[in-house]
Formats: C-alpha cells, sequence, structure tokens
C-alpha cells in the first residue's frame, strides 16, 4: 500500500521539474511513510512513497524492466491477491524475478499480456506505467475502486495522483471550485469520475486510461454485468461461504502485523471468525479492534437507525473466535477536536461532513496503526448482500431516485436552509441528483424474464454498488493511509461481487431478512446473538456535549462575517443552530453544523477559487 503521483508532458524536459515531481510526492507522506522513491526522464516523471507489506527490501519503488526498445517503469498503490498465481504463470513463460514483491509481478503481468493484464488480477490497486516504448502513460484503477486515482488534463500532457493534493501540489493544477463541484460535495451520489475540482477526474473503477501525444484514451475492462444465476439456496449459501473462505486466506497474507476492524454486526463478525478460524490452524492468533465511546454502552438510546449499541456484540464475537481484542474508547473532546477535524479534511481533501464518524475513524485507525499496518474490515457487505433499510422500504424499492436518499433526504438534497439563499437557487440540487439517477440506471440490464419488482431491487442494488459504496470506501482509504494503515475489503473481491449481484433478490432474502446468504453462509462460526441482530450501521457519539462543542467552534466564524464559508452557508441559518437548546437540536441540526465546521477549515486550507455564479 502506497502513495503514487506522477507527470507527463509532451512538450517540456520535466529533468529540470525534480523540485515540483519532490513536492507532489511528499504530499504522499502518510500514504508511505517506509521509502521515498523518484524517477524522471524527458517527458515523464513518476513518484512514489512505500508503506512496505510484502518483501520489505525488494518491493521499492518505481520500479522497472529494462528492454530493448526501452525502459517500462511503474509505480503501484494497493495489493494484487492472486500474484502467487500469476507470478507461477509468468515464470512458466520465461520471466525470471529479481524480488518476491507482488509489484513486480504485476509489472512483468503488463510486459507479458499489454493493457489485457488488468482482467487478470484479483485485488485493490491504483497504478501508472510508463511505457518507454511507446511514449505511453497506462493508468489502471482496481474494478470496485478501493484504491483512489485522480488525473488532470493538461496543455501537453497530465498529472495523476493517489490523492488530489498530489495533484494539486502542482503549479499547472488551478485550485477551482464551481456549482458542478459543489453539487458533487452536498448531493451525496458519488458521480463516477467527478473528483469535485474542476479540471481533475477519477480513473473510473475497472477502466485504463492511457495517454500519448495525441490524447487520452479510456478504457473500461470490468463493468457490473447481468447474468443468470441457476444455483439454488443451498448451493448459493455454500458458494458464497467457499467465496469468503478463499478471500479472506488470500488476503490474510503480510509481512507485517495485522488485525481485523471489529463491530459486532454481522459482516465484521463473519470476516473477524472466518480469519480466526484459519489463524488457528496454523497456530496464530487474529487481533481485533473496536471503536466505542466513553458511556455510550451504559446510556444507549435507541434510535431509528441504530437499535442496540456495539461493544456487548463485539465481545460476543470476541470470546468465541477468540481473539486479541482491544476497544478503542474515544470521548467528545477528541471527536470535537478542531485539530483531529482538521487532519481529517487534509486525509479527505474535501470538507465530508460525516462529522464525529469520520473523526471516530480516523482516531480508531490512528490507535490500531500503533500495534499493526494490515486491517481487514467489513466493509461493503451492506451494499454486496443488501443490509440497509432502504433496501427494504417499499417508497425507497419504487423511487426514481438513489434509493438511501429517500431515507436521508434532510441531510442531504434538501440542505436548502443551510445553503446561501441564491447559492441554493442557483445549484438545484433536485435536478443534478435527478440526472445523475437517470444516466446510472441506463447502464442496468434486465435479466430476459426478470419480474418487475426483481428489477427495481437489480437496480438498487446496482446503485449501491456503483455509487453509495464508493463513498465510504474513499472514505475509508483516506482515514487509514492518512496513518500509514492499509486496509483490506475482502466483501470487494469482484467474484463475490458478481455472483451476489445475480443472485435474486427473493435468494438474497430466503430467510425474510437482510443478508440472509452472509448469515447463512457464516451462522457456523458466529454468536447466536451476532446471527439474529438486527443491522446497525456505523455508531455515532450520543453524547450531548458534542453538541454543544460544535455549537461553539460555529461560533467563533459567525463572529467573523467575512469568513469565505459565507458564500456557500446561509449565515441567518447558522445563527439560529447555534442558538438552539443542546437537547433540541435535530440529526439534520447536528448534521448541518458538522458540514458548516468542515466547509469552514476545508477553505481555510485548500483557498479554492470559488466560481459560484
Amino acid at each position: 500500500m502506497c502513495g503514487i503521483t506522477g507527470w507527463v508532458s509532451f512538450e517540456r524536459d520535466l529533468r529540470a521539474e525534480r523540485a515540483t515531481v519532490d513536492a507532489m510526492t511528499e504530499t504522499m507522506a502518510c500514504r508511505g511513510p517506509d521509502d521515498r522513491g523518484t524517477w524522471i526522464t524527458d517527458h515523464a516523471a513518476l513518484g512514489h512513497r512505500r508503506l512496505a507489506i510484502i518483501d520489505l527490501p525488494g518491493g521499492r519503488q518505481p520500479m522497472s524492466v529494462d528492454t530493448p526498445n526501452g525502459p517500462v517503469v511503474m509505480v503501484y498503490s494497493g495489493e494484487a491477491y492472486n500474484f502467487t498465481e500469476l507470478r507461477d504463470e509468468l515464470t512458466g513463460r520465461g520471466h525470471r524475478f529479481r524480488t518476491d514483491s507482488d509489484t513486480e509481478v504485476v509489472l512483468r503481468a503488463y510486459l507479458e499480456w499489454g493493457d489485457a493484464f488488468a482482467e487478470r488480477l484479483n485485488g485493490m490497486y491504483a497504478f501508472a506505467i510508463w511505457d518507454s516504448r511507446e511514449n505511453r502513460l497506462v493508468m489502471v484503477r482496481d474494478r470496485m475502486g478501493i484504491k483512489p486515482f485522480y488525473y488532470y488534463e493538461t496543455a501537453d500532457g497530465v498529472l495523476f495522483g493517489s490523492e488530489p493534493k498530489a495533484i494539486l501540489a502542482n503549479p499547472l493544477a488551478e485550485r477551482t471550485l464551481t456549482l458542478d463541484g459543489l453539487h458533487e460535495l452536498f448531493a451525496f451520489v458519488k458521480t463516477p469520475g467527478h473528483a469535485i475540482w474542476e479540471g481533475m477526474r477519477e480513473v473510473e473503477p475497472g477502466t485504463i486510461v492511457s495517454v500519448g501525444a495525441n490524447g487520452l484514451r479510456t478504457t473500461r475492462y470490468w463493468t457490473l454485468r447481468t447474468t443468470e444465476h441457476t444455483d439454488d439456496q443451498a448451493a448459493s449459501v455454500a458458494h458464497v461461504r467457499e467465496l469468503l473462505e478463499d478471500i479472506v486466506r488470500r488476503q490474510l497474507v503480510s509481512d507485517v502485523p495485522r488485525c481485523t476492524l471489529l463491530s459486532g454486526g454481522l459482516d465484521s463478525s463473519a470476516m473477524t471468525a472466518i480469519a480466526a478460524k484459519q489463524l488457528a490452524e496454523v497456530g496464530e492468533t487474529v487481533r481485533s479492534f473496536a471503536v466505542d465511546f466513553v458511556g455510550q454502552t451504559e446510556n444507549f438510546i435507541p434510535d431509528d437507525l441504530r437499535a442496540t449499541p456495539d461493544t456487548p456484540y463485539v465481545h460476543d464475537v470476541a470470546a468465541l473466535s477468540h481473539t486479541d481484542h482491544q476497544d478503542i474508547v474515544l470521548n467528545s473532546d477528541q471527536l470535537a477536536d478542531p485539530e483531529v477535524r482538521s487532519k481529517v479534511i487534509r486525509a479527505r481533501d474535501i470538507p465530508a461532513g460525516m462529522g464525529d464518524m469520520d473523526a471516530s475513524l480516523y482516531l480508531l485507525f490512528k490507535a490500531i496503526r500503533e500495534h499493526s499496518t494490515v486491517a481487514l474490515s467489513g466493509e461493503s457487505a451492506d451494499e454486496v448482500f443488501g443490509g440497509y433499510q432502504q433496501f427494504f422500504d417499499p417508497e425507497a424499492q419504487r423511487a426514481s431516485t438513489f434509493p438511501w436518499l429517500v431515507r436521508f433526504a434532510n441531510r442531504f438534497v434538501n440542505n436548502g436552509d443551510i445553503l446561501a439563499p441564491d447559492l441554493a437557487k442557483a445549484m438545484d440540487l433536485r435536478r443534478y441528483v435527478q440526472n445523475a439517477y437517470d444516466t446510472s440506471i441506463a447502464d442496468v440490464e434486465r435479466l430476459d424474464g426478470e419480474s418487475d419488482f426483481e428489477w427495481r431491487m437489480r437496480k438498487v442494488c446496482y446503485l449501491h454498488l456503483t455509487h453509495f459504496v464508493r463513498i465510504l470506501l474513499d472514505r475509508k482509504d483516506r482515514a487509514s493511509m492518512a496513518v500509514g494503515l492499509e486496509v483490506r475489503v475482502p466483501f470487494c473481491d469482484h467474484r463475490l461481487v458478481e455472483y451476489v449481484y445475480n443472485t435474486p433478490w427473493s435468494l438474497k432474502t430466503y430467510d425474510g431478512r437482510e443478508k440472509s446468504l452472509l448469515r447463512g453462509a457464516a451462522r457456523d462460526v458466529l454468536p447466536q446473538s451476532v446471527a439474529e441482530r438486527v443491522k446497525s450501521p456505523y455508531p455515532s457519539t450520543q453524547d450531548p456535549k458534542y453538541a454543544v462543542k460544535l455549537q461553539d467552534s460555529a461560533r467563533e466564524y459567525l463572529s467573523a462575517p467575512g469568513h469565505p464559508v459565507f458564500d456557500i452557508v446561509s449565515r441567518d441559518w447558522l445563527a439560529r443552530a447555534v442558538e438552539v437548546d443542546t437537547p433540541q437540536i435535530t440529526q439534520e441540526s447536528r448534521h448541518g453544523l458538522e458540514r458548516t465546521l468542515d466547509l469552514a477549515l476545508w477553505l481555510d486550507m485548500y483557498k479554492p477559487t470559488l466560481k459560484l455564479s
């Protein structure tokens, strides 16, 4: 796991631009605290920061292979979980390896198969290859978009990086935010390819972007396709378990300490239990970590999202699977600390507005990093297996919009009260969301003979797997890599995603509940309490002191009326929000305060040029 960046220019000599390339590379220092490297030639420059996971001495980058027609050089972020099989196949085809790293396997796979090599990879990755034989840059991103990857076209080439901050370190990249960027910040739909900044794009998941002297070309090597599912219930459950066993075994491979993230929900508990069983077979004990808040379990109040606190279920799993477990317990001072908020925004590059859920994730990962370098997460199982409440809401099932917005419209699309009045009118978020939805569902393929209800549920599943999950994957990657922790996501293995996506909704819910296939596949390794637990989202603090601290921080901006945050946020709304008695603060108001504070800090950090008319 690493941070990558680079610059291709066909009209200038980049050997004179080493200082700029070094500056771009250093923005990725948190993603790669173990090593750094750059490679520069006349028209291409590559930078790399390394977090050493596999083959600690041999995996240095940029990595190159000399050919009779010039070197082929790569910077690589991520893991290829099938690198052992690929290495054996490439060895059989005459390749000789200098290292034991998966990086060299990926590079030599490109030499053997060209762009078609991407179809052979199983993993999470974002990498760039400069092929001097063709004077061409090749950028590749994994199928599900687990690893971030951005690029910015210039007049004579391209800038790229794992994160926008690497690109923005180059003077050619303008820091401009338009209405289109604000749409994406507030709409919560994660439009594929959108990068918030004007002129910047994401390498879309499952695509190859190649850049030559004649311009840029994008090729899609993977998409979520519709196929017929022929397995019955028993066979489907068995195959899911078979896949999970293989996936977890592959993702436990590491030359550094690893652990699991355990929330006490079905997803992380199943993953942790399988990992513990596999490690026990070789005499090892899995470490597990969970986040908690001071007094949360003792004083928990059920709401419409969370019926139970996490900690009792976490401890049930830890006891049954014999994990070496630790709770990371946080308080409201930590969650509301402006310095923590600042670090989260710097990590994410955007004012995401997720408040204490972002802060606690960052603090959890920071604490874990003191013990482990790799962590396995249950992220994306809800999107794969159908775990969220909106999957079962008839209104959300029928709605001609993103299903999660039916339930949470007041937090996202209905931001009219929070936004400055003229800006709210100019943005017209509802139209933006509707256009994004219409574009997205146009790509969904209907199975011959599929009933109207199954067809609706296919679209609901598709939108979660191509939009919603990418919001959460980006959040998890940025928060973890900000502290040098690699988080792996077994439920994003494309084989599992493809199989379960094409399983009919009637099979996904065969026991009348959410995530039936996963529950059936893992029941034998789970405590009864967890197997029967109702879905509970990532935890959020219920301590009223947290909201008080948000109000206190917001008052500081009200005393500075010229702050650019008021180009976006309504000053009148904020003035009302800080005067509400704490017990009366709604979740929507709390979210608005968090979003306002994030925006203000982000504007101070990045100093974008706002073009909002």
